[in-house]
């Protein structure tokens, strides 16, 4: 699908000009500077944000969060207006930091606490640090993980450092919890919907109280302002549990104060891994509680400026704003957004959308100022970011990991097709790159390329061969060619994407999550994260009384659950009440420059036969990325069209399904091969052999029960040899 031949030569002609162009290129700003000559590489991952948020892309400017760092960023760049990841979080992430397919990997969704270690990344694919370790780079992870663990792996919380990773800080489950509607023991479940108590104008707020802190430290805050907030608010951001209306703080803890619950955005598990020393910081420590994008990005400041400048350095900034819940950030971070965000209701959908734009507005101030704390930039007397990207070694990639969740899509994109689904509204995303390898900076990109192709530019710009040195087949189409040409034609052909549920023990899936009681999703990992995401659970646990009731129909107690969203229809058949629209389990896209195919499979219930089935939908469409007016893949719209509508449209969509169906078959099994190597082996054997002790989920589960047991071991001798070969996508 590609010209290899031609990229090849291409390839090592540009990185040879580069290297020797921009070797000497450094700067003064701490830890920005590197003598290796190599450039350092900041990237930055941007959690739910599609293009549909970005001003600097070209689409309804009116509605978007304000972001002008970013949009500094970009306009020293190369912006690629035509980029494609997978619909949701884990498998976005994966290609990114392996450069292989869904398909590949088996991480088709967002890993949840019951999916397998077969479907995280493995410790014997070549990771992007394991990657650079070739070039003598150090490696830093800060903030959201979500690619192993700590459910169901060997490794736990020691994933990032199995991976490669030389530092971490952050989350690795990754998703925010909950958020703690009694404002840390204060008030009755439900009582506060922010997870802080409000100002005095609200239910059961105040403008004044006593701000107690985990070590026992206590003082009074009152009023309210523009760049602090309520005093609630002010009091979770300093990492304190707010009591309100106390005209006094007490020598003692008032009874009743909980420590220990997390709280979303101001109270999250960390995990720190340095050298292989793991540390789980307790919810009670002080590194725990404050902003979660604050502590993100005052982490990688720290690494970063304390690299010796001996080595080159990646810092992967891994934000997790603005992925639900949603919950408002410190209003000095979003001055845009005024006082009255504290007054909003966070379960409410239309006002999510306002805390949505704050979040990823607080996320963009926080970028700011690691690029002028590391000394990559600075500020003008008017305190807009300044920004050379010839001024440092260091280059900056700055991605979106999925599209938009639906509630805060902006137009025209489409709410109902967003993230989890492979319309474009849930895998175009936005791709930056900006730095002294970037010729003629300030321009835009429009030919095909995907998350992927990153792992691929990681490695371009060390100098590294990357095809060369992973001994697997990987996806990954050059990118630094862009880069440094801004003439070059289009590399890719097609472009791909695919999401569906990741791999549990005998088969088990995500419980369903009725939206708005029309719709029926099983991305949601839990009970939790679909009342995060304002859906009612009818998995296991469901609830029996209140305003989210399920039905209890015969087999179906809340202890069971219903097991897929198919059962919630035959359910409601049953109960004479309306059929709803069920989610597909796997949405896989395909294109070409003008033409898409989306292919969604979706567990229907049949009510003459009272049973569940598979049905394959295969929908065409014309599509492009025109601003501020995109043609989109929404279903009965003029878009979509009739490949049998004429010869020529048949031949397009014969040869997309053609393409689509060698994707999908460049892998074929190959059972007991513990180490993805493509051989069965001994050294299967021995790796199935160490695990026995762990005897819990592994790579060497090879039956995917969730157990590593003798049944595992057998699976090895009896495939031991070679197995059928994977072949290359592009």
């Amino acid at each position: 699908m590609i010209n290899k031949l031609a990229l090849k030569i291409f390839f090592l002609i540009a990185t040879s000009a580069v290297l020797l162009s921009c070797g000497g290129s450094s700067s003064s700003g701490g830890g920005s500077s590197s003598s290796s000559g190599t450039p350092n590489i900041l990237f930055v991952i941007l959690d739910d944000v599609g293009i549909d948020q970005m001003a600097s892309f070209g689409y309804d400017a009116d509605n978007q969060p304000s972001m002008p760092n970013l949009l500094t960023v970009a306009r020293s760049g190369v912006r690629f207006r035509n980029t494609w990841s997978m619909p949701e979080c884990s498998p976005g992430r994966a290609s990114m930091f392996v450069g292989r397919f869904p398909f590949r990997t088996n991480i088709y969704g967002a890993i949840g606490q019951d999916d397998l270690a077969n479907s995280q990344i493995s410790p014997y694919d070549m990771t992007t640090p394991m990657l650079l370790k070739q070039a003598n780079y150090e490696s830093g992870l800060f903030g959201k993980f979500h690619l192993a663990g700590p459910d169901n792996n060997p490794a736990g919380n020691g994933t990032p450092g199995v991976l490669g990773w030389d530092y971490f800080y952050g989350w690795i489950g990754g998703l925010p919890a909950s958020i703690d509607t009694t404002a840390g023991g204060v008030g009755a479940s439900g009582t506060y919907s922010c997870g802080f108590v409000p100002g005095a104008d609200q239910s059961n707020g105040a403008d004044t109280g006593a701000c107690y802190q985990p070590n026992g430290s206590c003082s009074m805050i009152a009023g309210r302002n523009s760049t602090a907030g309520v005093p609630g608010k002010r009091c979770a951001m300093s990492g304190g549990i707010f009591v309100p209306n106390a005209t006094s703080c007490s020598s003692t803890l008032p009874s009743g104060l909980n420590f220990g619950v997390q709280n979303a955005y101001y109270v999250s598990p960390l995990v720190i891994n340095e050298g292989g020393t793991v540390t789980q910081v307790p919810t009670t420590d002080a590194r725990n509680r404050g902003y979660r994008t604050t502590i993100e990005a005052d982490a990688a400041i720290s690494w970063i400026n304390n690299r010796s400048g001996n080595k080159p350095w990646m810092a992967t900034v891994s934000f997790s704003s603005a992925h639900t819940p949603l919950q408002q950030a410190p209003i000095g971070l979003a001055p845009n957004a005024g006082t009255s965000i504290d007054s909003l209701d966070c379960k409410n959908s239309v006002q999510q959308r306002l805390i949505q734009n704050q979040m990823t507005e607080a996320m963009d101030t926080e970028f700011g100022r690691i690029l002028v704390e590391t000394g990559l930039a600075s500020r003008g007397k008017d305190g807009k970011l300044i920004y050379d990207p010839k001024a440092s070694n260091t280059m900056i990639v700055i991605v979106g990991d999925n599209g938009t969740l639906g509630d805060s899509v902006k137009s025209p994109f489409n709410p109902d097709l967003a993230k989890g689904t492979a319309y474009q509204t849930g895998i175009w995303v936005p791709l930056i790159a900006s730095g002294p390898l970037v010729v003629q900076p300030d321009r835009e990109v429009n030919h095909m390329v995907n998350m992927v192709d990153v792992y691929q530019l990681f490695g371009e710009i060390a100098g590294l061969n990357v095809p060369a040195l992973v001994p697997r087949v990987i996806d990954s189409a050059p990118l630094l060619p862009y880069l440094t040409n801004a003439n070059q034609s289009s590399i890719r052909t097609v472009n791909f994407a695919q999401g569906s549920y990741n791999i549990q023990a005998n088969g088990g899936r995500n419980g369903p999550c009725v939206f708005s009681g029309s719709s029926c999703s099983q991305i949601p990992i839990s009970k939790s994260v679909c009342e995060d995401n304002n859906g009612t659970w009818w998995g296991p646990g469901f609830d029996t009384t209140g305003a989210n009731a399920v039905p209890v129909t015969a087999g179906h107690s809340s202890s069971q659950g219903y097991q897929s969203c198919c059962q919630v229809n035959q359910a409601k058949y049953k109960l004479g009440q309306s059929q709803i629209t069920i989610v597909a389990q796997t949405s896989t896209g395909i294109r070409n420059d003008k033409y898409k195919i989306v292919q969604n499979t979706t567990q229907q219930y049949n009510s003459s036969t009272d049973s569940c089935s598979n049905v394959v939908t295969n929908e065409f469409y014309q599509i492009d990325q025109a601003a501020p007016s995109p043609k989109l893949d929404n279903p009965g719209s003029a878009n979509q069209l009739d490949p049998a509508s004429s010869s020529t449209l048949t031949a397009i969509y014969n040869s997309l399904m053609s393409q689509l169906n060698s994707i999908l078959a460049s892998q074929p099994a190959c059972p007991g091969d513990a180490n993805i190597d493509g051989q069965v082996n001994s050294q299967d054997l021995s790796i199935w052999q160490r695990l026995l002790s762990w005897a819990l989920s592994s790579v060497a589960d090879f039956n995917l029960d969730g157990l590593t047991n003798s049944a595992d071991g057998q699976i090895t001798r009896a495939n031991t040899g070679t197995c059928p070969k994977a072949t290359s996508v592009y």
